[in-house]
C-alpha cells in the first residue's frame, strides 16, 4: 500500500506545469536566484581578498591570528544556518540569502586567498621592492598577477556552488527557485513543483558549462 501511495505520489509530478503564467514567475524565480549567488559571491570575493591580506600575515602576526579566527568563524556556520539568521535579522526575500552566501563564501574565499599569497613566488615583489617601488606597487605589481587566475578561478567555482545553495535557501524563506519549490511542494501543487526542479537544473547545467569554459581559460 505505502509503495502504491509514492508511486501515485510521484505521478502527480508529471507532466510539468508548463502555463505561460507559470513559466514568467520561473523566470523572475531563477533571475533572483542567480542575482543572489553572483552578488553573495561577488561581496564574497571582495570581502575575501580584503581579509587575505591579513590572514597571510602581510600586516603582521596579530593581525594574520585575527583574520584566520574570523574566517574559521564565517566558514564553519552553514549557509541554511546563516540564512536562517539573516531572515530574523534582515527579513523574508533575497537581501537575507545574499547575505548568507556572502558571509559564508567569505570565509571560505579568504582562506583559499590566503594560501594563494603565502604560495606565490616572491621574487617578483622582492625585484621591485630592491628597485625602489613601495610595498603597495609592489604587491599590486609583483604579488598579484601572479595570484590574480587562482583567485577568479576560486570564486568562479565557489558560484557554482552558490548557485545550488542560493535555490536551496529558498526553504528557509531567502527567495529565489527555492522559495518557489518551497511554496509548491507545501501546497501540493507537484506538476509546479517539478516544473521548479526542471528549472533549477536547467539553471545550474548553463552556469556549470559557462563557468568551467571560463576557469579552463584562466588555466
Amino acid at each position: 500500500q505505502s509503495g502504491a501511495q509514492m508511486a501515485s505520489y510521484a505521478a502527480g509530478f508529471f507532466p510539468p506545469d508548463t502555463s505561460p503564467g507559470w513559466l514568467r514567475q520561473l523566470g523572475r524565480g531563477a533571475l533572483e536566484t542567480l542575482a543572489i549567488s553572483a552578488i553573495g559571491t561577488l561581496i564574497a570575493a571582495l570581502l575575501g581578498a580584503a581579509l587575505s591580506l591579513l590572514a597571510a600575515g602581510r600586516l603582521g602576526r596579530p593581525a594574520k591570528a585575527a583574520a584566520r579566527l574570523l574566517l574559521n568563524a564565517l566558514r564553519s556556520v552553514p549557509e541554511l544556518v546563516w540564512a536562517a539568521l539573516m531572515v530574523i535579522a534582515a527579513g523574508l526575500g533575497p537581501f537575507a540569502g545574499t547575505l548568507a552566501i556572502a558571509l559564508h563564501t567569505t570565509g571560505v574565499l579568504g582562506r583559499l586567498f590566503a594560501e594563494a599569497l603565502e604560495n606565490a613566488p616572491p621574487a617578483p615583489s622582492t625585484a621591485l621592492r630592491e628597485a625602489g617601488s613601495g610595498a603597495v606597487a609592489a604587491f599590486f605589481y609583483g604579488t598579484l598577477p601572479n595570484v590574480l587566475p587562482q583567485w577568479l578561478a576560486y570564486s568562479l567555482y565557489r558560484w557554482e556552488n552558490n548557485i545550488r545553495m542560493a535555490a536551496v535557501l529558498g526553504f528557509v524563506g531567502a527567495g529565489g527557485l527555492g522559495q518557489l519549490l518551497y511554496v509548491t511542494l507545501s501546497l501540493f501543487q507537484q506538476p509546479r513543483a517539478m516544473s521548479v526542479m526542471l528549472a533549477m537544473l536547467l539553471m545550474v547545467m548553463v552556469v556549470d558549462a559557462a563557468s568551467n569554459g571560463l576557469r579552463s581559460r584562466l588555466g
